[in-house]
């Protein structure tokens, strides 16, 4: 583990970063060591997160930070770098917001997941496909319109129709989205942002 690195990664100073990641590179560190550090530095910003000494904007930024270390690395997606398994995300049909769903992508993806990405105005079936396919422990829908609220509900009765409910945790997210609406909905979670998001799904994957 770089100390260096996972300092820079948690004070956000991208210049002592990327010039950290290269010197690593150059001396042979394996990559995935690499990452490694990385990902510690991504828990420290989640904490100070939390903990309101960072906000929205230093998550976001993180989130690119991160991104642009792993380019100097080249294959990440090679290495099988994603230690906490897959999350499977989407906004749900007749709605097309994607922001927030792609803050949350970038967000799990440096914190060690896999995420399968559906996009939006995501229907019913794809959900249930993705489920199968992937067989994720935790499902995120994003909704930032009460007029879906319906349709995540729909999506999620037929998830536990289907029989698929057992395994997999669904969380729900979106600026309208309460524990009231996600109550009505039937989702076991609703996340506040995405370092809520992070924080549940560690809390049901097996490092």
């Amino acid at each position: 583990m770089s100390k260096k690195l996972v300092e820079a990664m948690a004070d956000l100073d991208e210049d002592v970063l990327l010039e950290e990641v290269k010197a690593l590179k150059d001396q042979g560190v394996p990559e995935l060591e690499i990452i490694s550090s990385l990902q510690e530095g991504m828990g420290i910003v989640g904490k100070r997160f939390e903990e309101k000494e960072y906000f929205l904007s230093e998550l976001i930024m993180s989130a690119e930070v991160f991104n642009e270390a792993t380019k100097l690395l080249g294959a990440m997606e090679e290495s099988g770098s994603s230690k906490y398994g897959v999350f499977v995300l989407g906004t749900i049909y007749d709605d097309i917001h994607d922001i927030g769903k792609n803050i949350v992508t970038t967000v799990m993806r440096s914190n060690g997941f896999e995420v399968i990405d559906l996009g939006v105005d995501v229907p019913t079936a794809k959900f249930i496909e993705a489920i199968k396919q992937h067989k994720p422990k935790v499902v995120g829908i994003s909704c930032l319109l009460t007029t879906c609220f319906d349709n995540v509900k729909e999506c999620i009765q037929a998830i536990e129709d289907a029989g698929l409910k057992n395994d997999t945790k669904i969380l729900v997210g979106g600026g309208p989205v309460d524990d009231a609406a996600g109550k009505y909905m039937g989702a076991d979670i609703v996340a506040k942002n995405a370092q809520n998001t992070v924080d549940y799904c560690k809390k049901f994957v097996e490092v």
